[in-house]
C-alpha cells in the first residue's frame, strides 16, 4: 500500500496523525520552531514512521550539513533524503556519492532525488543511484523538462503528466523495476497518483495539495484540479487554527485518496 503525507502548517500538527500515514519532516524547522521540534520528539516516541527531507525545495539549496547530521542522529528518521541540487544532475549525483559514504543510524535508509533537464538525464541519474547502492529514488513534482516531455498547453497538467510519462517509460524499460522503492516530492494536480496503476515501485508520496488548496478556499471536485495552489508551507506555516476552513481540509484530504484509489 503506497503511504501518504501531507505537510501541514504549525496549528494542525496534531491533527495531521488522523489523516497521514507517516511524518514528513523538514529539519531547518526543527532549528527554527520548538513547537515543531516537539511534535516530532514525540513522533519518535509514539513510534510513527518519519521521512526527513532537506529542505531543498523551501530554502532553494539543501540544509547545511552538520546540521542536517545532527538531526538524523538526534531523531534517527526511517528515511533521509540527501541534499540534491535542483535540476543538476551531475551535482545532485556527486552528493549521492559523498553521501553514500556517510555513516547513517541503522534504521535510516537513504533517499537520492532524481534531478534533470532531460528525460535521458533522468534515466542515467536513476541509474547512477542505482549502481551506488541507494535502495530509495525520489522524483520531485517540478521539473522543468517534464513541459518538454507532455507539451500540454495547461503547464501544472503538462508537468503532472510529464513525470508520468518519466516514471512510465523507466519503468517499461527495465531502469526502475517491482522491486526498487520510489518516493514521489509533491505534485501539480492531486489526480495525477491515479495514474500510476500497474507501476508497482511506487511506495510513499508527501504533498501539501489537498492543505494548501483547503488554506486558499480551494474544494476539490471529483476530478482534482486543473491547477498547483500558489500557496505554500513558508506562507502559512504560522497561521491560527480558528483562521483554518475544517471543512474544506476534511473533505480535501478524503478526496485526495478518493480520487487516487488509495
Amino acid at each position: 500500500m503506497i503511504k501518504v503525507s501531507h505537510e501541514t502548517p504549525l496549528c494542525l500538527l496534531g491533527d495531521s496523525e488522523k489523516f497521514n500515514d507517516y511524518d514528513y519532516c523538514l529539519p531547518h524547522l526543527l532549528d527554527e520552531e520548538e513547537g515543531y521540534l516537539e511534535y516530532f520528539r514525540q513522533a519518535k516516541a509514539k513510534g510513527r514512521y518519519i521521512i526527513m527531507d532537506n529542505s531543498l525545495h523551501e530554502l532553494g539549496t539543501a540544509y547545511d550539513s552538520d546540521r542536517l547530521m545532527f538531526w538524523i542522529n538526534a531523531l534517527e528518521p526511517d528515511e533521509f533524503i540527501v541534499p540534491d541540487v535542483w535540476q543538476d544532475r551531475n551535482a545532485s549525483v556527486e552528493n549521492a556519492k559523498e553521501w553514500a559514504k556517510i555513516v547513517l543510524p541503522k534504521n535510516t535508509t537513504k533517499v537520492a532525488v532524481v534531478q534533470a533537464t532531460t528525460i535521458h538525464e533522468a534515466f542515467t541519474c536513476t541509474q547512477a543511484y542505482k549502481d551506488l547502492g541507494y535502495e530509495k529514488i525520489a522524483y520531485s513534482y517540478g521539473a522543468s523538462y517534464y513541459n518538454d516531455v507532455v507539451t500540454h498547453p495547461n503547464k501544472h497538467l503538462g508537468k503532472a503528466l510529464g513525470r508520468m510519462v518519466v516514471l512510465s517509460t523507466l519503468y517499461n524499460q527495465g531502469v526502475l523495476t517491482k522491486d526498487d522503492r520510489v518516493h514521489l516530492l509533491g505534485c501539480q494536480v492531486p489526480q495525477e497518483f491515479g495514474w500510476y496503476k500497474g507501476i508497482d515501485c511506487i511506495e510513499s508520496i508527501d504533498t501539501s495539495n489537498p492543505v494548501m488548496a483547503a488554506l486558499e478556499g480551494i474544494y476539490y471536485t471529483d476530478a482534482g484540479l486543473d491547477k498547483k495552489p500558489t500557496a505554500n508551507m513558508n506562507d502559512y506555516f504560522y497561521m491560527l487554527s480558528d483562521q483554518v476552513n475544517y471543512d474544506y481540509l476534511i473533505h480535501n484530504v478524503y478526496k485526495f485518496r478518493e480520487i487516487n484509489d488509495l
